[in-house]
């Protein structure tokens, strides 16, 4: 998966802000203080641009739902309470966010003509190093299996977290990720790494 990283820059400023709690942040934030919501948004600025870019497969869409994701954080306060971790808070807001740009950018899709116009182009051959990546592999899975696998695995949540993010059972996740798992083992491209 190719990286997509924001243009927007940390102004050199408080690193003692760096070093405190996500409920320190949010306290802060409540009681008006405006810089140390930048300090939030650069701690999981690139989470959300990456997981955005996973669901929506566009990076000017993962940068707009990164946007709206702050935005929308940004009228909680003041008042929010942090009652998870941050992540979970924000996994359903950037999941929703990138759905409704994905709508959206269908809304777009070219004409079954300029479709066809497309296709007498010659289309060039596909890598044979496609077959061996991962986010080929990955794409073979349903997209539940596939979601719940990617927040535990590459965005390090709990099964309690992934449950609560998604707002599914437990018992799904465990589900979902072990067929997920299972699938992966009998693929041919990654059995190997079930092996060792």
């Amino acid at each position: 998966m190719t990286q997509c990283q924001p243009v927007d820059a940390r102004v050199p400023g408080n690193h003692n802000l760096e070093v405190r709690t996500d409920q320190e942040l949010i306290a802060a934030i409540n009681r008006g203080d405006a810089a140390t919501f930048e300090a939030l948004y650069f701690r999981y600025r690139d989470w959300v641009v990456a997981l955005a870019l996973r669901f929506t497969g566009d990076h000017d869409a993962a940068l707009d739902v990164l946007q709206e994701t702050f935005l929308y954080v940004l009228k909680k306060f003041p008042g929010f309470r942090l009652t998870a971790q941050f992540k979970t808070f924000l996994y359903p807001a950037v999941r929703n966010l990138s759905i409704a740009s994905r709508r959206k950018a269908s809304r777009y899709q070219a004409t079954a003509n300029e479709l066809e116009q497309l296709e007498n182009f010659a289309a060039a051959p596909v890598s044979s190093s496609a077959a061996g990546d991962l986010d080929f592999v990955l794409a073979g899975l349903p997209e539940e299996q596939r979601e719940v696998l990617l927040l535990r695995f590459v965005d390090g949540l709990n099964l309690a977290e992934i449950a609560t993010a998604m707002d599914i059972p437990l018992g799904t996740v465990k589900s979902r990720l072990h067929n997920a798992l299972q699938s992966l083992r009998k693929d041919e491209r990654t059995k190997a790494f079930f092996e060792q």
